[in-house]
């Protein structure tokens, strides 16, 4: 897979066709909205029904970016969890799987508001994280400069000659990157619609994952 390289507040970072962000010289792998038991939800409130692989296909698509990439820090943008109950509903599987990419590496749970309160698991639990000129929270803040933030799951359409295809993608102005959703159950944001369409400037750009190469392409208009 081919990943896309680009500057962002003096420091080198690579978006990957997955969906994940890689800074290389924190050996940083960050990721966001990754909604572990979505599929749990829906069962417990009655709604139409998901296949229950979802928390197995994440961390499957996760560990493969962690040893693509040799990552020694992991941040998780906030929303891992759909719930904040699911972090201690998960099967026994997904916990030793979790513990297994947790070891010898420094992981960061980001406060979403899906999962605003501490959660079962080790690592470290925080409201945002700065890291020299980067900021990394789940939500974008007005007025911020160095941000990376998921929350909105934005997706972008395109013409591609007789067929439209949809995308998810990483949304990028100067300021700030929001981060496409990584969970295998997300739905996504148009990047032309509100609140996308204002919060990041009109040359913004966005960068397809869901591919075998991150590629970057101009916001279509609305």
């Amino acid at each position: 897979m081919s990943s896309y390289t680009f500057e962002f507040h003096g420091e080198t970072l690579q978006a990957r066709p997955s969906g994940t962000l890689y800074w290389p010289a924190h050996k940083l792998l960050c990721v966001s909205d990754l909604h572990f038991g979505k599929a749990q939800r829906y069962a417990t409130h009655g709604a139409s029904a998901l296949p229950p692989y979802e928390t197995h296909d994440t961390l499957l698509r996760l560990d493969q970016d962690i040893t693509a990439t040799g990552a020694e820090k992991v941040v998780c943008l906030g929303d891992s969890f759909d719930r904040v109950e699911a972090s201690q509903e998960l099967d026994g599987r997904s916990k030793d799987w979790i513990a297994r990419l947790q070891s010898g590496r420094e992981w960061i749970w980001i406060e979403g508001n899906h999962d605003p309160g501490p959660i079962e698991l080790s690592g470290s639990h925080l409201a945002d994280l700065r890291l020299g000129s980067i900021a990394f929270r789940h939500i974008a803040q007005d007025g911020s400069s160095g941000e990376i933030s998921g929350h909105y799951h934005p997706k972008i359409s395109l013409q591609m000659k007789s067929r439209r295809i949809t995308r998810r993608c990483f949304l990028m102005d100067t300021d700030r990157i929001i981060m496409p959703a990584f969970g295998t159950y997300t739905g996504g944001l148009d990047v032309t619609h509100a609140p996308l369409a204002s919060l990041l400037k009109p040359d913004a750009i966005c960068i397809l994952s869901d591919g075998a190469k991150a590629l970057p392409v101009p916001r279509p208009k609305a």
